[in-house]
């Protein structure tokens, strides 16, 4: 462990990242964003965080290490908090699971899809209302200007554009949250320390040694957006250990409510651990169509009005 102060360890992250693509065409949008939704009626915003990031091998990356998310849990929330009136930066790993493509099929997309003439397509019948549906929601979504939708694909951007992300919510206080519902790496390789061009393969084995990414979650809730409403999510394979590793988290980074679940029940039901107790969310058993994001967002949304109740009396 660094003798480093944790600010100290995260500024030198930062400092030795390469510089993020584009940061002032997102920093336009991001505040054209937060600046429609904030003022006026003073919708609440969230920043949903989805899939994994990867860690570069090589500067001119050719390898990476990647972190395990189809981030179908993201996308999932994420159309439930626009149903719940939120407004949505969606900052999502390129490539994962999008809001309102659920219900279309993954791989062979254009499967949804046949020629009329040489001139028209059309949607495939056995298509249809979940083509039409998806369409609709997402446009709907976007020209209300309640989707932001912000790709990253490693470590060093995703913890760069949230930073980005949660200094600029800090004005919009207790009603932002973070729902940090992506795979972060624990890992990486510092890119000072990085070779620039692809690592010969020919040299034998390959020895690399990763540095231990520092936790963000505590500087973000003591200095970058110390009064939103924060979620995290801990993720295990193991059941045992699950509750009692979501538990300490909720201890050490003083979030809200950390939701814990476990690889191979996921889908079906996950914990909402805080300091008012544990509740198992599942989804309902009884409708095919239910999935667990339904109740779980319910009942973050719940909690989330009970904070903002809260701070202001």
């Amino acid at each position: 462990m660094s003798s480093m102060g944790e600010d100290e360890e995260v500024s030198s992250f930062f400092e030795s990242s390469p510089p993020l693509k584009k940061m002032e065409d997102i920093l336009q949008k991001l505040n054209g964003f937060i600046e429609h939704n904030s003022s006026g009626g003073g919708r609440r915003i969230v920043c949903v965080t989805s899939g994994g990031t990867t860690v570069p091998l090589e500067q001119r990356c050719v390898r990476y290490i990647d972190n395990f998310s189809s981030g179908n849990r993201g996308a999932a929330s994420t159309e439930n908090f626009v149903k719940a009136g939120y407004a949505v930066v969606f900052l999502y790993r390129s490539g994962t699971c999008q809001p309102y493509c659920r219900s279309l099929p993954d791989d062979p997309f254009l499967d949804c899809f046949q020629f009329l003439d040489n001139t028209n397509i059309q949607v495939h019948s056995s298509h249809v209302e979940a083509v039409k549906m998806a369409v609709m929601d997402q446009q709907a979504a976007v020209a209300e200007a309640r989707l932001l939708k912000l790709p990253f694909t490693t470590i060093y951007e995703y913890l760069q554009m949230l930073r980005l992300i949660a200094t600029a919510l800090k004005d919009v206080g207790p009603c932002s949250m973070f729902y940090l519902a992506a795979a972060v790496s624990d890992f990486y390789v510092p890119w000072n320390s990085m070779t620039e061009h692809k690592i010969e393969s020919g040299s034998g084995p390959l020895d690399i040694r990763l540095a231990q990414v520092p936790k963000m979650l505590s500087i973000l809730r003591t200095t970058w957006a110390p009064k939103a409403f924060c979620i995290s999510f801990k993720l295990e394979t193991d059941a045992k250990i699950l509750i009692d590793k979501a538990t300490k988290a909720l201890g050490k980074y003083k979030v809200h409510a950390v939701v814990a679940n476990e690889l191979s029940t996921r889908k079906e039901e996950v914990v909402v651990v805080s300091s008012s107790g544990n509740v198992v969310v599942r989804r309902d058993s009884d409708k095919p169509e239910s999935i667990v994001e339904d109740n779980l967002i319910r009942l973050i949304v719940d909690r989330h009005s009970t904070y903002i109740k809260e701070s202001h009396s």
